[in-house]
């Protein structure tokens, strides 16, 4: 009884994640456990985690993000992409969100500033529009210059509007820097 009273004092963390738990994520997973160790929560010693797994149905955030307000977890992380942390913002205006994203977390809506976040939801993002040049140039010293460049994206990921957006930035800074040469085509 005083492991499960432990982990009551201790709270809940609520894990939200927008594909499965195997596959690539698995060390995001350890990592995630590993930092939490770090400063001193161990799971199943101090602190539970509630995993919530939309396995790429993004349609099953909002109620996978609901599951999580409902148990009255302590603080949501909401990982990969904007759409976790959107379910997760929808979701409650009081718990604690921590989002991991790679898109522009104030475009996305998800928060008013980076300096000043606001509201209940803080995280990390990584701008990568600001790669897309650089990608670009590693392809052009790595087979050339090509005529054509193409790009995957998943058009049933929430984000995949931003993710062109990006790409087609990125691609016109790249044209800029190297101007004269063949033009980035969508």
């Amino acid at each position: 009884m005083r492991r499960r009273h432990f982990i009551a004092l201790a709270g809940v963390v609520g894990f939200l994640h927008s594909a499965s738990p195997d596959g690539p994520f698995a060390d995001a997973v350890d990592a995630f456990r590993q930092g939490l160790s770090e400063i001193g929560y161990v799971e199943g010693q101090n602190v539970a985690i509630e995993y919530r797994w939309a396995k790429g149905q993004y349609d099953r955030l909002p109620a996978l993000a609901a599951e999580l307000v409902g148990r009255q977890v302590s603080v949501i992380a909401a990982v990969a992409g904007n759409a976790p942390a959107l379910a997760a913002k929808a979701a409650t205006t009081t718990i604690p969100i921590v989002f991991v994203n790679g898109g522009d977390p104030i475009s996305a809506g998800l928060v008013a500033s980076l300096s000043r976040p606001g509201g209940n939801i803080t995280g990390v993002s990584w701008v990568a529009t600001a790669l897309i040049p650089k990608q670009l140039e590693l392809l052009r010293r790595a087979v050339g210059d090509p005529a054509l460049v193409g790009a995957l994206v998943n058009p049933g990921y929430p984000d995949h509007d931003l993710q062109l957006r990006e790409l087609r930035e990125g691609a016109s800074a790249e044209d800029r820097n190297h101007a004269g040469r063949h033009r980035a085509r969508y």
